[in-house]
């Protein structure tokens, strides 16, 4: 009856007959904030009713509506509040509603109210939407809160990162001399059919394929051609962190081009992707021709050459010369990878027409977790399926 009330909201008319008191009492109040009806007391947007309503029980009688109020010190003591009631999950997700349904982003640039909130990956998004038109005083605070989120994904993905696209690299070298250990037995034994012996029921290996080891030097090249669109705000980060880690790798020359109607190279700022993450734009319109056409021209290799295009697909400009390009990179032997998104947020909004005509090019499109990630490059890496989810999303 309790989390019924605190879902509810109050009155006699939610049927539980619990009231609140203490620490309850407090929580119901910050939820009723939030997700209360009507729009508050001079609140920065309007709550919308989503099943709590009214008054608590215990509080004054008369209809109560949500709102955090205009001012920042009332709005940073809620955010205070949420913290000490509610785990860091929970929190995050509250943030993010108070964003969306109060119009909160504007406060964000005030350097007390970032300091107060939790950050993530969502907040990240809003600040750099915010990027230009934020204030000189609350930039450093904006660049803190941001490292926070980065260091912390670096900690998580970084070394997986690392270790399954080293095993790639060498397994991509073949030998034809190959110690026992480094037999690639699959090839070897197509490479041998023919020397089947049906009587003893064996193959013989005349010829022997095998795994090498990678050269110091650079053996792929690798762009990651990245949407800035507003919709695309967590793949901008995730994708940021990662250009940092493949570019750290001394067997990969990475290149980051992020998109909306221009084309900006990021990667002379890759050795830090907080400056990459504060050099993008967030929002405009799309041109994934014009991006494809500056990863066409930086292309020197193309059968050690993996594209990964990041981008939900929804095409500003020219359709056909974009699905041309992407054409004659394949058949010039270049991997190209489409990911709708590299987040984990669930099934992204994307164009599917585009898709589909991608995925029958044999570049198929599919959304991507970061933690699936670098399986999906080493897969590219050395030349094999890539782990797609599920192909029917394309039909």
């Amino acid at each position: 009856m309790r989390r019924w009330r605190l879902v509810l909201g109050g009155q006699g008319a939610d049927g539980t007959g619990c009231s609140l008191s203490g620490t309850d009492a407090a929580m119901d109040r910050t939820l009723e904030a939030l997700y209360g009806s009507g729009g508050g007391d001079g609140s920065a947007g309007s709550g919308t009713s989503t099943g709590r309503t009214g008054g608590s029980q215990g509080a004054a009688s008369g209809p109560r509506s949500g709102g955090l109020g205009g001012s920042a010190p009332q709005v940073a003591r809620w955010l205070g509040d949420i913290r000490t009631y509610f785990p860091t999950s929970v929190v995050q997700v509250m943030q993010r509603d108070a964003i969306d349904r109060l119009g909160l982003s504007t406060l964000l640039l005030e350097p007390e109210m970032l300091a107060a909130v939790e950050a993530d990956v969502h907040l990240v998004g809003t600040l750099l939407s915010l990027n230009k038109a934020m204030p000189e005083t609350t930039k450093n605070t904006a660049r803190a809160v941001v490292r926070k989120v980065v260091e912390d994904l670096e900690k998580r993905l970084a070394t997986r990162t690392r270790a399954t696209l080293t095993g790639a690299l060498d397994r991509s070298a073949r030998i034809g001399r190959p110690r026992h250990r480094d037999i690639d037995w699959d090839r070897t034994i197509r490479a041998n059919l023919k020397n089947y012996l049906p009587d003893h029921r064996t193959v013989v290996p005349e010829r022997l394929i095998g795994y090498g080891r990678a050269a110091r030097g650079v053996r792929k090249d690798v762009l990651l051609c990245v949407d800035q669109s507003g919709s695309m705000a967590a793949s901008v980060v995730y994708a940021s962190v990662f250009g940092a880690v493949l570019a750290s790798m001394r067997s990969l020359a990475t290149r980051l081009i992020v998109f909306d109607t221009s084309v900006v190279d990021l990667t002379e700022e890759l050795d830090d992707p907080v400056d990459v993450l504060f050099g993008t734009q967030l929002g405009g319109g799309t041109d994934i021709n014009r991006a494809l056409a500056y990863c066409q021209s930086r292309i020197t290799r193309p059968a050690d050459t993996v594209v990964v295009l990041i981008s939900d697909l929804y095409e500003g400009g020219i359709r056909e010369e974009m699905l041309g390009r992407v054409a004659a990179m394949k058949a010039s032997g270049v991997q190209f990878v489409t990911l709708l998104a590299l987040s984990d947020e669930g099934a992204p909004s994307y164009d599917r027409e585009h898709a589909a005509a991608l995925a029958a090019l044999g570049a198929p499109a599919f959304a991507c977790t970061p933690d699936l990630f670098p399986e999906v490059m080493a897969a590219a890496i050395e030349r094999r399926q890539l782990p797609i989810p599920d192909m029917a999303m394309h039909q």
